[in-house]
């Protein structure tokens, strides 16, 4: 099997970009369907109403309901062809844009990606998490390729709250230690094909980004600024995990967030927050040196990723409790079984009670 990389088509960012997000689109169509919230309407509605009315490229506007479902994706399939749509755009958060990529992939129009947050590695891939209506997942879309156009304006990204971007830390956290499993599998990637160099050095990049920049940039982000440090982990939340987990692979801290989901206490908890759990269980099940868990350990702690169950929302945690997350998570062609091992629901539910000791223990000494 060869080895392969993907990426998207074109990736932008800077401050005030959204304001020409018109006259991107008029290079893919004529009337683009911008899916967007209603509050995120109410931020950047009318900087991008008004550079679309600069540029000749027709907008028409339509709310998310909140869950990337199958019941989302066709009503939105609807409005696209009742509008005579040629270009799909989504601006948000990440379900937004994985609803957003799965309607262009089924309408067969270009699609553009304008992430108001960096919460997530999402926004790059060629990839939508579908959800029931009730919030639980149901399964990866694999697409047959990556956005058109990733629109990162990181004016707008530094207003939002600093969680969500510490949730996509917590979500790139995973990339580099997801590789390296599944390189030691020998396993294929979601590109469809084996590791390469290139992803690999991706993953590390963002890895060590993340550890250099991570307190530095929530700290500014907090204060409210955009500083060097808030530019570079948004392209490491994006850009370096985006590509790095698609074309390095998934393992057991996404298919272990996956299991959470099951878990209604789980439910107000983000995903970066899940995952940044989920990697602390991966490095338990690997068995990792002591100073390699302490300085993941360090880091979530640093900033305020959750690294015990009851921070995450379940307490009194019992085997018993957890087994159903743990059954999920082993669920048959979910990405645990991309571990370089043999894992099971009962070793994936006795990791999670041990990275749940862990952080107990870490955050005792602080």
């Amino acid at each position: 099997m060869a080895n392969i990389l993907i990426s998207p088509g074109k990736y932008v960012q800077g401050p005030g970009e959204l304001g020409r997000l018109g006259q991107y689109a008029k290079t893919y169509g004529k009337k683009a369907l911008i899916l967007i919230t209603e509050s995120g309407f109410r931020r950047v509605g009318q900087l991008i109403q008004a550079g679309f009315a600069e540029s000749g490229c027709e907008a028409v506007f339509d709310y998310f309901n909140g869950e990337c479902s199958k019941s989302e994706i066709r009503r939105l399939e609807d409005v696209l062809k009742s509008n005579g749509c040629d270009i799909m755009v989504g601006v948000g958060g990440g379900k937004t844009l994985d609803t957003a990529k799965a309607v262009a992939y089924y309408q067969k129009t270009p699609v553009l990606i304008c992430p108001t947050i960096a919460s997530t590695d999402a926004p790059c891939s060629a990839l939508s998490v579908v959800y029931t209506d009730e919030g639980v997942f149901e399964e990866y879309l694999f697409l047959p390729a990556n956005p058109n156009l990733v629109l990162m304006d990181t004016s707008v990204i530094a207003k939002s709250p600093a969680r969500l971007t510490v949730s996509g830390m917590g979500d790139a956290l995973a990339t580099y230690f997801e590789a390296r499993a599944v390189a030691a599998k020998d396993a294929s990637t979601c590109a469809g094909g084996k590791v390469t160099l290139a992803a690999m050095a991706m993953a590390e990049l963002c890895y060590q980004t993340l550890m250099e920049e991570g307190l530095k940039a929530k700290l500014a982000l907090e204060a409210g600024v955009c500083t060097k440090s808030v530019e570079k982990i948004i392209e490491a939340n994006t850009l370096l995990s985006g590509i790095g987990f698609e074309s390095g692979g998934l393992a057991g801290a996404h298919a272990i967030h996956n299991g959470l989901t099951v878990l209604p206490e789980c439910h107000h908890m983000y995903h970066g927050e899940k995952v940044a759990f989920g990697t602390l269980t991966q490095l338990i099940l690997e068995d990792v040196p002591l100073e390699e868990l302490e300085e993941v350990l360090a880091f979530c702690i640093e900033l305020g990723l959750p690294v015990t169950l009851q921070q995450l929302g379940i307490a009194d945690a019992t085997a018993e409790k957890l087994m159903p997350a743990a059954e999920a998570a082993c669920a048959e062609g979910d990405t645990l079984h991309n571990m370089p091992f043999e894992v099971t629901a009962e070793s994936v539910c006795s990791a999670m009670l041990a990275a749940d000791a862990c952080g107990r223990h870490y955050l005792s000494q602080q």
